[in-house]
């Protein structure tokens, strides 16, 4: 019998698709890329147009080493990594490696890892695409060229360790714009005026529409007053009824980006988190691949949705549906949905970790209501006329659940639609004024991004692609480029500071309409419209040019500390605010002479439900959150994962929370886990 060796990124992927073939199939991991251009410089050989200089990564020696003799015992080696531009050149580097003419039908791809989509994609081998790998090569060398010729300008300008790079230092720009619209931004005043009626033992309200049968708006407690005044004595009869019915159709099955922002409404998950939960699930065989800005299914899911759909809620909720991609969207992949349809969210519950269970609960429901039938709603709206004013009321009520049955889409406040009632009312009819109801208010800023809403506005842009939006935000929150209070995004001094000097000195870096461009052209690469080394060498010039101005002009920069409200106990100084490799920290400005230092105390206003004392807020090793006892462990055992509930009650951690030990269990158990490896080696 014949010997095959199928190589994929992960060595998860490879453990579920071992299960599946047979004994005559090696599966091995590549754990990423095994070559890359060096770290310690460039590696792109400017002089040489830009050609890349390649090395096998520090550490994978014994890997390679492997992979060859594997592939060395085997009649035919199948490469199949991620279906993707960077799965693509992952596969075009263990070509080199092993050996394996790019002409050889050897790269295989699937989006879903089962039996069906792994022997379809064995029978149909293809080439590598060089198309693809060029459109990764081009990408990698521009991040490459802007993160290493502009960051050491700002270890130099500004502080070490800060960095820039395309698509990040644009999201920075944009939420730095943000920021400034909110800080300039300046409320205007407008008032609102409710009429509440009681009629047949029912309340209802409308709201005021028309003056003199035209819109208007009131700016000024005067303008209301003229309203008011003209209302003293009036009449309000019912002038017109209109009943109707109105659709509400699903929302799409699920891209990366879409599953992004509704895993951040609904579950609360960072977009890294979703990703790595999604990875998981994809790797394990649970989902289609989470890299796609694709909407479509296939036919054969359709088939099996569609059965679920009617004996799960009855034939008229079924509503065979397709969706128009954007412009963008590459359609190589279909969108993200549950790889077999009859593993229903209840099936795996006691399988999955909590998160795994959450996100596939979300997709397999998102997927289902996709191909449902709309909700209907039978609508009412009423103009009741008071003098020379129209008041509007609208009443709906749910008809026809459909899709909603399952599942609603959310927003950024998402709240669940209520039906609002209206009394059976006729034209002409008196009604029986409750009161008026007018309300000054003020307009708003704009909200702070969301990293939902950063995810869409950046999708909406064309900035990106859906594989680089977590690491994107992951980086600049890692920078102290920007923060997080609750979920919003604010832009630190740190990131205001960067912001301007590139703003200042490398416009097309932080430009929009340039970084889409760009976006643009790298997919043209990958359709084979464009050489990718033209597009290097366009961009070089002038942002070489760039750089030579930027290193001569630019002063040093320097970040003045936040004075805190923490009195340095030792020498009565104002302690200030610094950054640290595990985040801020209190430090006394009159270092060296002082080097009093305090880590920040953050705590909630809810009491130790054990001792009565301060909860405080701190993070384990791996950066989880979690709420301890201030007297804890000197004279109080209390711990919890999770903070308090809307009524104030905070429950203790009685068992790990999302699949997480306590810090110092973990640090046990790996202590023991290494010891037992390291004898296990001396051993042998």
């Amino acid at each position: 019998m014949p010997k095959y060796l199928l190589i994929v990124e992960s060595p998860a992927k490879a453990t579920t698709i071992k299960k599946i073939l047979g004994k005559n199939y090696t599966v091995e991991a590549s754990q990423g890329h095994l070559r890359d251009l060096p770290k310690s410089q460039l590696g792109i050989d400017i002089d040489n147009d830009f050609e890349p200089k390649y090395i096998n990564i520090r550490g994978k020696a014994e890997l390679i080493k492997k992979l060859k003799q594997d592939a060395n015992k085997a009649d035919k080696v199948f490469l199949a990594t991620d279906p993707d531009r960077e799965g693509e050149a992952i596969a075009w580097h263990l070509a080199y490696l092993l050996g394996i003419d790019e002409k050889e039908p050897c790269r295989i791809t699937f989006n879903e890892i089962t039996k069906t989509g792994i022997t379809t994609s064995i029978n149909k081998p293809r080439q590598l695409d060089m198309n693809l790998i060029d459109a990764q090569q081009a990408r990698r060398e521009l991040d490459r060229i802007v993160g290493y010729k502009i960051s050491p300008l700002l270890w130099k300008k500004v502080k070490s360790g800060l960095s820039a790079g395309r698509v990040q230092s644009v999201t920075v720009k944009i939420i730095v714009d943000r920021e400034e619209e909110i800080e300039n931004f300046k409320p205007e005043e407008y008032w609102s005026l409710d009429a509440e009626f009681d009629e047949n033992k029912v309340t209802f309200g409308a709201k005021l529409n028309l003056y003199k049968e035209k819109k208007i708006e009131l700016h000024s407690k005067e303008e209301m007053d003229e309203i008011l005044n003209s209302l003293k004595s009036a009449e309000y009869v019912v002038k017109e009824v209109k009943a109707g019915t109105k659709k509400r159709n699903p929302a799409p099955p699920f891209t990366t980006s879409t599953l992004q922002q509704e895993a951040s409404r609904k579950l609360g998950f960072s977009i890294k988190k979703t990703m790595q939960v999604a990875q998981g699930l994809y790797e394990s065989g649970h989902i289609t691949y989470m890299r796609t800005d694709s909407t479509r299914i296939s036919e054969e899911a359709r088939v099996l949705i569609k059965g679920k759909i009617i004996s799960e809620f009855g034939e008229a909720f079924y509503e065979n549906r397709y969706y128009k991609a954007s412009k963008d969207a590459q359609d190589a992949h279909e969108a993200i949905r549950p790889s077999y349809i009859d593993v229903e969210p209840s099936m795996v519950k006691g399988k999955f970790t909590p998160d795994q269970y959450k996100l596939y609960k979300l997709i397999y429901e998102r997927l289902l209501a996709s191909q449902m039938a709309p909700a209907v709603y039978e609508t009412m709206a009423v103009d009741i006329k008071a003098n020379d004013c129209t008041f509007r009321a609208n009443g709906s009520r749910i008809k026809f659940p459909g899709f909603m049955k399952l599942y609603v889409e959310g927003n950024d406040e998402y709240l669940e639609e209520k039906d609002v009632i209206l009394p059976e009312l006729k034209e002409n009819q008196v009604l029986n004024l409750k009161e008026l109801l007018p309300e000054q208010h003020f307009t708003e800023p704009p909200a702070r991004y969301t990293e939902a809403s950063i995810v869409k506005t950046l999708e909406e842009r064309g900035i990106g692609r859906p594989s680089t939006y977590a690491p994107t935000i992951t980086t600049i929150i890692d920078r102290r480029y920007v923060e997080k209070e609750k979920k919003a995004l604010k832009p630190t001094e740190l990131g205001r500071i960067v912001n301007t000097l590139l703003s200042d000195n490398f416009k097309d870096i932080v430009d929009v309409e340039f970084t889409v461009n760009m976006e643009e052209k790298l997919d043209e690469i990958s359709e084979g419209k464009v050489q990718w080394k033209s597009v290097i060498r366009d961009f070089y010039g002038p942002f070489k040019k760039n750089l030579e101005v930027a290193e001569e002009n630019l002063g040093k920069v320097e970040i003045k500390d936040e004075v805190s409200d923490v009195v340095c106990e030792k020498c009565g100084k104002m302690m200030v605010y610094k950054i640290g490799r595990y985040g801020r920290f209190l430090a006394c400005p009159g270092f060296p002479e002082c080097r009093n230092v305090k880590s920040i105390v953050q705590k909630i206003d809810v009491p130790c439900p054990k001792c009565g004392g301060e909860i405080h807020i701190k993070k384990s090793k791996r950066g989880k959150k979690y709420y301890i006892c201030e007297n804890n462990p000197a004279s109080c055992d209390f711990i919890a994962w999770n903070g308090p509930d809307k009524k104030g009650v905070i429950k203790p951690a009685e068992i790990k929370a999302d699949g997480e030990k306590p810090a110092r269990k973990t640090t046990r158990k790996s202590t023991r886990t290494k010891a037992k490896k390291t004898t296990k080696k001396s051993k042998e």
